[in-house]
């Protein structure tokens, strides 16, 4: 008999967060992205933010709880818990899924068949907040570019996510040669691992450097059907050592500030190597640039705010840097960055001093060592 339930019956309820506009509890999350973005690192660092009640990327705080993992790439001794306890995991509330014992023998764990006890093993736990699978084709038997056998089979986990009450977040790769399509259309595989996914985000290393010179790498939204989408955060991966295990490196999250944007055009830009024609954009970026420039110095928020003025992004004044060479400089360990087209040989040394001297001392009104950090 079909089971049916009149509308009237059913209250309305608003979704339930762990981050707000990010991970919704009971709902199921893809995170995709190129291979050296550090998707697992991303999702072990936002672990450890639930097991700590930590803040998230934009400061608010998350509820504190456990963390469920299932990983069929990456070894938990040597990877995975290295990169937590650098990240400031609370351990205790960090579980992994291993093999099962059934009665006869042991073997490893089956989400076709396994999903019924893994679900009465977790609510032995009453704290449960998010569930990762890395990688969540793991879960899928089969052709994993089948739209029904991917959706039978990731059925059971969100199905499972849905009744615990947690976020499933599962991390996947971004299909080659896609660059420029939809991030959504990116993910690899068949269509339904972005359709069944309530919330799709994506991972994308910028081809151009940062600031400082280090590699900028971004966290996007690509797809909401329960909140807002689009706008995200730059993110760094940085790499330490253990203090309490000499010899076990690891690497966590640095995060940066907001971008705004579609995911779409946010990737565009990271994807891009900043060669578009002396006609395009970026060469009136750079034209714009160096007139700005060419009496000297000047702090990056002004550079920022002028360009902003004049109707371009911060990320295409980013690219115009990187193919004029400009170099970015620092007032100190805390001081703000200014940016100079670099020296002819021809100039004054007295008056590039003075002049730079006069700029950083603008910047934020704090004072410091002049330190070149590209050289460092």
């Amino acid at each position: 008999m079909v089971n049916l339930v009149r509308g009237s019956d059913i209250q309305p309820e608003s979704v339930s967060w762990l981050w707000n506009g990010w991970l919704a509890e009971g709902k199921m999350h893809i995170l995709g992205g190129a291979p050296g973005t550090g998707k697992t690192t991303i999702a072990l660092a936002l672990a450890a933010t639930v097991t700590t009640g930590g803040r998230w990327p934009d400061g608010s705080r998350s509820p504190v709880g456990s963390v469920v993992i299932w990983s069929g790439e990456d070894d938990p001794a040597d990877t995975l818990i290295p990169r937590l306890m650098l990240s400031g995991a609370d351990m205790r509330r960090i579980f992994f899924v291993k093999d099962v014992f059934d009665e006869t023998e042991t073997r490893a764990f089956d989400p076709t068949r396994d999903i019924t006890p893994l679900r009465r093993r977790l609510s032995q736990i009453d704290d449960v907040r998010l569930l990762i699978v890395d990688p969540i084709v793991s879960a899928v038997t089969g052709d994993g570019n089948s739209n029904p056998q991917v959706r039978r089979n990731l059925q059971p986990l969100a199905d499972l996510a849905a009744f615990m009450r947690c976020a499933l977040l599962g991390i996947t790769h971004f299909t080659k040669g896609t660059i420029g399509r939809d991030p959504v259309e990116r993910i690899n595989g068949s269509v339904a691992f972005g359709a069944l996914a309530r919330v799709v985000l994506v991972a994308a290393k910028h081809q151009e450097e940062g600031e400082g010179g280090q590699v900028v790498r971004l966290l996007a939204r690509a797809k909401s059907n329960i909140g807002p989408d689009g706008g995200g955060f730059e993110y760094d991966l940085h790499q330490d050592e253990l203090k309490t295990h000499p010899g076990v490196l690891a690497s966590t999250v640095l995060w940066g500030t907001a971008v705004e944007g579609a995911a779409r055009e946010l990737l565009a830009i990271a994807d891009t190597t900043g060669d578009d024609g002396e006609g395009g954009k970026l060469a009136d970026a750079k034209r714009f640039l160096a007139d700005l420039l060419v009496d000297g110095p000047l702090p990056s928020k002004t550079i920022k705010a002028d360009a902003e003025g004049a109707g371009y992004s911060w990320q295409t004044m980013r690219r115009a840097k990187h193919a004029l060479g400009i170099e970015a400089v620092k007032a100190g360990m805390k001081g703000g960055w200014a940016w100079s087209l670099v020296r002819r040989c021809s100039e004054n040394p007295e008056d590039a001093q003075e002049k730079m001297m006069s700029t950083l001392g603008n910047v934020e009104h704090l004072q410091g060592e002049v330190v070149d950090y590209e050289s460092d």
